[in-house]
């Protein structure tokens, strides 16, 4: 069962990286961006896990934080260039 979900994320990845290179508009590369960025938030915190690390957790937290910020700075600079 873990390799299948592995397989799913590895798949799910796959495609948001061709819609990041492929995408016809620039908020569906915003939107392949934050998706790539929540699959490896998820994958720091499965590392946490596997290590029995919560330094990975605080890596997660921050690296987490920081793509928020980041989607929310490109939102607005999209929503001001109209």
């Amino acid at each position: 069962m873990n390799i299948f979900i592995g397989i799913l994320i590895t798949f799910g990845a796959f495609f948001s990286v061709l819609r990041l290179i492929f995408g016809p508009t620039t908020p569906d590369r915003v939107v392949a961006v934050d998706t790539l960025n929540v699959i490896i938030t998820g994958s720091i915190v499965f590392l946490a896990f596997v290590f029995n690390s919560s330094l990975y957790l605080d890596i997660a937290l921050v690296y987490g934080a920081l793509s928020f910020l980041e989607t929310v700075v490109i939102a607005r600079y999209l929503e001001g260039k109209k």
